[in-house]
């Protein structure tokens, strides 16, 4: 990819993956503002080059660049909202919350590979690299999909499992391994 003739064909500079779920947040009226928590991140902007609705001009992996015009298309859609909100990053206790079960039973929904993670993301604790974790976030959509996906999972029952109780997953997990439980 020839960065500079890129650069040439385009009306005005690339944008970041910042700049672009910048101008995605306001064009949902609700804009990102510095200090405060992202309304839309660049996780978001990954997502949409993942279903090919932006390209990804940069090659880095670091971070991305999109041509300004594909930017105002997908700012245009009259779907950008439900776009955004499907696309939404979510945590292993943001996932385990909002499917309202343990946070231990959502690990065992990733163990059975009902879900997988779409990127992970480095949390540092601290200044150094030695309190780092790599922490797996999951799109909004796919943990919402898992209710319809897996009805063998008996969520009335598990929603229900009281706190140090063994989760009826792990007895499904040993099941199809073939394994007694």
């Amino acid at each position: 990819m020839d960065a500079p003739a890129i650069r040439r064909a385009l009306p005005q500079e690339p944008l970041t993956g910042g700049m672009a779920a910048d101008r995605i947040a306001d064009a949902l009226g609700t804009p990102n503002t510095q200090g405060d928590k992202a309304k839309v991140t660049s996780f978001v902007v990954r997502r949409l080059v993942a279903r090919g609705l932006l390209v990804d001009l940069s090659g880095n992996p670091e971070g991305t660049l999109h041509h300004p015009g594909q930017v105002a298309e997908v700012c245009a859609r009259e779907d950008l909202t439900e776009l955004v909100a499907a696309n939404t990053p979510l945590g292993p206790e943001q996932a385990a919350s909002r499917l309202v079960v343990r946070r231990c039973d959502f690990a065992w929904m990733v163990h059975l590979g009902w879900i997988r993670h779409a990127e992970t993301i480095e949390v540092r604790f601290g200044t150094s690299r030695a309190g780092a974790v790599d922490v797996p976030l999951y799109t909004t959509a796919a943990v919402d999909a898992l209710v319809a996906a897996h009805p063998e999972a008996g969520w009335e029952q598990l929603r229900t499992v009281g706190k140090g109780r063994r989760s009826p997953l792990a007895t499904l997990a040993k099941a199809r391994a073939g394994t007694p439980a």
